[in-house]
Formats: structure tokens, C-alpha cells, sequence
């Protein structure tokens, strides 16, 4: 009972929960040291499966093909302790950091789509899994993740995400049979980017370049003549022209991955919305509420509690523990 009030609320309140609905008298400290605990068993058990899972020692997920199964990866920072940042740049040049970035990954599932053709998430099947770690140690536990859920079984596995090159690093390591998407609404931001630099404070300009360059290129993926749009673009101004080489870049880096036409007549999602959305639930709700900040170990114990509990595994866990004291 304190695991599950530890993972939902900040502990005070999960104590005040306790007392209030079962009558227990804990404290603030036993909430806390009992949900981190637990949450680190959780944590050690799936990163054991991880391991089994890179050496392909996972049981084969056997049942009816999957039409299509996503998994959509990003990360959001986690206000944390100050040794956690200890020689950590900031966003700020000259300034420390003061958050650590979590990872998060989600899997779902989609079978069907509406009426003018857009993809419908399949009700209750995303689950999620996340730790403020290296990217590398991420790569297998979405892939851990997704292995569960039956990407073997799927027939099309998509991964869509930003631009961000750690996110594209992983799927070539560990899902190359993937369909690959970057969201459209974070190309779209890095047009806007492009808009703003060159014509600051002028919002009307802006919209009226964005609307040939999204409307007319991004939007129909015609990335390659965005790039040349982009790259044509003359200034004087060191800083503007370096953002719109880093920008035209970006593009030509992921022309593949925006062919969004082509996206939406096999009626596939194009945007991210579900992570973002689970970075804001699983993460933010919990982690970045006012006057936190964590250790890296007591996020992530909280995190690997959050996930098995919004996953619908948390019984699971307990049963487990169960057969092995019987054992």
C-alpha cells in the first residue's frame, strides 16, 4: 500500500492517504523509503530481463499478428539534487545544470482508423518504461519493452520520434526493420525556428514564409526542395545563417523519415503526441512538482514503480515475489 501511494503522490500525501482511508498510522519517511525500495526491486528485475533480452533468452511472445505496433521514445528533465549535476553543463552556457534528463519509451497498438483516414490508438495498450540513464542502457530497455508487447508479431513496427540523433542511434541498433517517422509537429517547430530568425518580431512575415515552406514542402514531404529553399536562403547575419545551415541540416538528416503523404495513406500516426503526453503523466505529474528534487537513484526507483503500476504489471510483480518466497 505504501509503494502504491508512493508512486502516485508526493509522500506526505500517500501518508495522509494511508491514515485517512485504512486507518495506518507510517510516516512520511516510511512511505518514501518502502516505495523506493520497491520500486528499485522493480527496477533491477527489468533490467535483468534486458540483459535476457539482447542475449534473445526472453520466452517468444506466441498469438494473432499485431496489424501495427509503435514505439515512441523521448526525454524530459528531472529536478535532481545537486551532486547529480556535479560537472554537468546547463543550458545556460557558463551556468550549471539543474535537472537530469529521463528517458521515456512507450509501445502501443493500432488496428483500425476513422473515417477520413487517421490512425485511432487501439484503447489501453500503451504501456511504458523509462530511468534517467545513458542512452545506450535505454536502447534495451525499450527494446526489452517492445520484445514483450510483440513486435515479432507485428506486421508493420513503426517508431516515430524527434530529431534527436540518440532516438535514431537506437533504432538502427535495435529496430532497423522499422518504419521510421519524425514527428511532424517538431519539424514544424524547426521550421517556425527558421521563421523567427529571419524575420524577428515581424509575425506577419513569418506566417506568410511558413506558409510556403510548411504548406507547400514539410507538409506534402517535399523535403528535398525544402532543403534547397533553405540552403538558398543569403544573410550577412553570422548567427542567422548559421541557425538556417543547422535547420537545412536537420531536414536533409531526416528526409526520409518525413514523407508524411506516404505515412498517411498506410494510416499511420505522424505525431508523437502519446510520449509527450506520457512525459507529462509519468514523468511530470510525479517527478516535477513544486520544491522537488532527486537523487538519481529515487527518481528512478519511482519511475520503474510508476510504470509497473500504470502498465497494469504491478500484481504481477507481487505474485512474483510471492512464488519465489514459496520457492
Amino acid at each position: 500500500m505504501q509503494a502504491l501511494v508512493g508512486q502516485q503522490a508526493p509522500f506526505d500525501h500517500g501518508r495522509e492517504q494511508l491514515q485517512l482511508l485504512a486507518g495506518l498510522e507510517v510516516t512520511t519517511k516510511s512511505v518514501e523509503r518502502i516505495a523506493e525500495a520497491i520500486g528499485t526491486d522493480i527496477a533491477q528485475s527489468e533490467r535483468r530481463e534486458s540483459e535476457k533480452a539482447l542475449q534473445l533468452d526472453l520466452p517468444v511472445i506466441v498469438g494473432e499478428p499485431i496489424p501495427v505496433l509503435y514505439v515512441q521514445m523521448d526525454g524530459t528533465g528531472v529536478p535532481v539534487v545537486k551532486k547529480e549535476t556535479a560537472g554537468r553543463q546547463g543550458k545556460t552556457e557558463g551556468q550549471p545544470a539543474h535537472t537530469r534528463e529521463a528517458k521515456l519509451g512507450c509501445v502501443f497498438t493500432q488496428t483500425t482508423w476513422d473515417k477520413e483516414g487517421f490512425a485511432i490508438r487501439d484503447p489501453d495498450s500503451t504501456t511504458y518504461t523509462g530511468a534517467i540513464e545513458t542512452a545506450e542502457e535505454f536502447g534495451k530497455r525499450i527494446y526489452r519493452e517492445a520484445l514483450k508487447r510483440g513486435w515479432r508479431l507485428a506486421k508493420k513496427k513503426v517508431v516515430i520520434g524527434d530529431g534527436a540523433e540518440w532516438i535514431w542511434a537506437l533504432v538502427a541498433e535495435h529496430f532497423p526493420d522499422a518504419i521510421e517517422i519524425v514527428d511532424l509537429y517538431h519539424a514544424r517547430q524547426h521550421l517556425w525556428e527558421v521563421a523567427r530568425q529571419l524575420y524577428p518580431h515581424e509575425e506577419i512575415k513569418q506566417k506568410a514564409w511558413m506558409k510556403v515552406h510548411q504548406k507547400r514542402l514539410l507538409d506534402k514531404g517535399k523535403i528535398e526542395k525544402l532543403v534547397g529553399a533553405l540552403r538558398a536562403i543569403r544573410t550577412t547575419h553570422p548567427q542567422m545563417a548559421e541557425k538556417v545551415r543547422t535547420e537545412a541540416d536537420y531536414f536533409e538528416r531526416n528526409a526520409e523519415r518525413m514523407h508524411y503523404p506516404k505515412f498517411r495513406r498506410q494510416h499511420l500516426f505522424i505525431g508523437s503526441g502519446v510520449i509527450e503526453a506520457g512525459c507529462k503523466t509519468v514523468i511530470g505529474s510525479r517527478l516535477k512538482q513544486s520544491g522537488m528534487f532527486w537523487t538519481v537513484r529515487g527518481a528512478n526507483a519511482i519511475l520503474a514503480l510508476r510504470c509497473s503500476h500504470l502498465n497494469g504489471r504491478f500484481e504481477d510483480y507481487w505474485e512474483g515475489r510471492r512464488e519465489a518466497r514459496a520457492a
